[in-house]
């Protein structure tokens, strides 16, 4: 669905953005893909046995919560058809309990999340006025960013649904919306995919307690969004604009 398209992912060497370089390099497209640790994407890249060498791969190491260095990026190509953002930045303390966050805590880490996503959509969109090439965008928002958390699957856990996450996936969005209304243009296309929840080593109790919402599956691998994330980058998907797809198997009916 992608040959000859190339395509930037954001955060490759993070779970989600990892599988999604392979996946897309297997459609057929050429692959940029950025993250702060260089070394950490070439290693979760080489555990899917993707080609380093590969003509069609190339890996850079970029801070997207450095604005100088984003755009200097962004100036700096001009052969992309789109891009997926799967990028996660936080700081040490996220993830704490409603409480016990602090607003220094969720202030900056909706800063290092929505303030990066704001940079790459607003580079992206800047990309495309300059180039007048037809791209897509998609963005990788969440469950949480439409509906209320469902506490009750974290009791007799150490885990939480953090506060910071919900504002920042609602957030992006909603950011998908009005940049479509802002750019007004068909030929340039953001979209989101809302995730259910990805298996990560979560411990029993969460994952029995999750199964019993969703409707056959437990917890979503990767591969499970990447079909929806490629629709989205391709032709199929021409006039969907400022849209949030969720895949979480029935998990929030």
């Amino acid at each position: 669905m992608l040959k000859n398209k190339s395509i930037l992912v954001v955060g490759g060497g993070g779970l989600l953005g990892s599988c999604l370089i392979s996946k897309i390099l297997s459609e057929g497209a050429q692959v940029i893909a950025i993250d702060i640790n260089l070394e950490n994407m070439k290693q979760k890249l080489d555990l899917l046995n993707v080609p380093l060498d590969s003509e069609k791969l190339t890996l850079t190491s970029i801070d997207i919560t450095n604005e100088n260095q984003v755009k200097k990026f962004f100036k700096n190509i001009d052969n992309i058809d789109g891009a997926v953002n799967c990028s996660y930045p936080k700081n040490s303390n996220y993830g704490t309990s409603f409480f016990e966050v602090s607003q220094s805590d969720f202030n900056e880490n909706v800063s290092l999340h929505l303030g990066s996503a704001f940079l790459i959509m607003r580079e992206c969109a800047s990309y495309y006025i300059r180039n007048k090439r037809d791209f897509a965008l998609v963005n990788i928002a969440s469950i949480y960013g439409s509906n209320a958390p469902d506490f009750s699957i974290y009791h007799g856990t150490d885990m939480t649904m953090p506060v910071e996450y919900a504002a920042i996936k609602s957030a992006i969005i909603h950011l998908n919306k009005y940049v479509a209304s802002f750019m007004s243009d068909s030929s340039f296309r953001i979209n989101s995919v809302s995730p259910g929840g990805l298996l990560a080593n979560q411990p029993k109790r969460f994952l029995d307690s999750y199964q019993k919402k969703a409707f056959g599956k437990r917890m979503l691998l990767p591969q499970d969004i990447l079909g929806t994330i490629i629709f989205l980058l391709s032709n199929s998907s021409q006039f969907i604009n400022g849209q949030d797809i969720i895949v979480d198997d029935g998990f929030t009916l």
